[in-house]
């Protein structure tokens, strides 16, 4: 899908409340206090027609880090993916590119969003953590004079000129160069969700250093940072979420202010 027709894909999502497999939700727009401060984060309640919530445990464990990703898909993609049934995979928090911050179920309980191998393991991570999708194609592939997503060659996200779309790395990231941009809607409300989730649970606010940021730790550190880090901390490969091809400085920035 070409970068410029993602905002009309998310209308209709918003408009439809349909999903990419044709489930359907029921969204509720809610504010909601950040303890400590003045502020209020606005959010969307996005949760199946039908009741279902197979796709997540309703049991409470206490959160002592948040784990970023990045979805690699396309909104109505993401929440069918992250909503199927009975496959416990599944986040409370997913960002549009409109910045709209829907949250699929209370993130004080839990699902498997880690995955096979992760440091520390899958399920005792996955307990202790709140994971936040940001709606993103990730890295993208260079063909002639398009960047493609990884799933075709002739899925064009957008052309070499419109750089706006796309950032390239000096230096390739896990064997890769091309990035989708985030928007800065989707950088305002990951850091105001951030703030609401910190304070909520009494995550500090901190962050690995730039050295370790975009590396997988050990299974002694990893597993014991109390604070905000992402997948590519607990996934040595296969992932990319999130790497240098992100904002940090001005998300830290954001977070701590």
């Amino acid at each position: 899908m070409r970068a410029t027709s993602i905002p009309k894909h998310e209308k209709t999502f918003f408009k439809n409340k349909i999903d990419s497999h044709g489930k359907k939700f029921n969204l509720a727009d809610k504010t909601i206090p950040i303890k400590g401060t003045s502020e209020v984060m606005h959010y969307i309640s996005c949760r199946r027609e039908n009741n279902d919530n197979s796709f997540y445990y309703e049991s409470k464990f206490k959160k002592t880090q948040i784990v970023i990703h990045f979805t690699a898909g396309y909104l109505k993609g993401d929440i069918a993916t992250l909503t199927t049934p009975s496959n416990h995979v599944s986040v409370p928090f997913i960002i549009a590119r409109n910045g709209a911050i829907l949250n699929m179920w209370s993130s004080a309980y839990w699902s498997y969003h880690l995955g096979p191998g992760a440091i520390g393991g899958n399920t005792a991570g996955s307990k202790r953590t709140i994971a936040i999708e940001i709606s993103n194609i990730g890295f993208l592939n260079k063909v002639g004079d398009n960047l493609v997503s990884a799933y075709s060659n002739t899925d064009v996200y957008c052309n070499l000129d419109e750089n706006n779309f796309f950032t390239k790395l000096e230096t390739p990231y896990r064997e890769h160069q091309y990035f989708a941009t985030f928007t800065n809607n989707q950088y305002k409300s990951l850091i105001t969700l951030l703030r609401y989730l910190c304070a909520q649970y009494n995550i500090p606010r901190a962050f690995l250093a730039e050295k370790e940021r975009y590396l997988t730790g050990s299974a002694d550190e990893i597993p014991n940072f109390k604070g905000i880090v992402s997948h590519v901390n607990y996934r040595s490969s296969g992932k990319w979420d999130i790497g240098p091809a992100f904002d940090w400085d001005r998300l830290i920035n954001g977070v701590d202010s």
